[in-house]
């Protein structure tokens, strides 16, 4: 048998739920805030530019397709 004691480290508490709520709710409530504005935004191009939207999507999916096709 080995006779050298096992330190084992002792498990980390996890921070209390409230505590990351209040740390990290202003910046994920400001995150949100932005993801909202930045999807206004892009539905407002995209309204206004449809063809383009259009072309820009098939010329993406063109490209998808081949960049598939070779692996």
């Amino acid at each position: 048998m080995d006779a050298t004691p096992k330190t084992e480290a002792a498990p980390k508490t996890p921070e209390p739920l409230d505590a990351v709520k209040e740390r990290l709710g202003p910046q994920l409530a400001e995150a949100a805030e932005r993801l909202t504005e930045t999807n206004e935004r892009v539905k407002a191009f995209i309204r206004e530019n449809p063809g383009t939207c259009l072309l820009g999507a098939a010329a993406l999916g063109f490209l998808i397709g081949r960049w598939a096709a070779r692996r």
